[in-house]
């Protein structure tokens, strides 16, 4: 369906009397404000499950770690700051 509407508007620009190349610089303009859009677009939508990933990550980490785990993380700290 989208072929069909990019193949309109390529057909209308050359009867109206754009150049060949105005039509295909608009079209590929246009397709890459699409693609940017669209992962903008599906960054926001994602976004809040990313974040639920990332609080429940932490969660199980700072709740669920058994206490020899965190001293040794503590050491590592310690050893890569010297």
């Amino acid at each position: 369906m989208e072929i069909i509407f990019v193949l309109g508007f390529f057909l209308v620009l050359l009867v109206t009397g754009v150049s060949l190349l105005g039509v295909l610089a608009a079209i590929i303009i246009a397709t890459l404000l699409m693609f940017i859009g669209c992962l903008l677009s599906l960054i926001i939508k994602l976004l809040p499950w990313l974040l639920l990933a990332f609080i429940s990550a932490w969660i199980c980490h700072t709740f669920f770690s058994d206490d020899h785990e965190k001293k040794y993380l503590k050491l590592l700290r310690k050893i890569i700051k010297l």
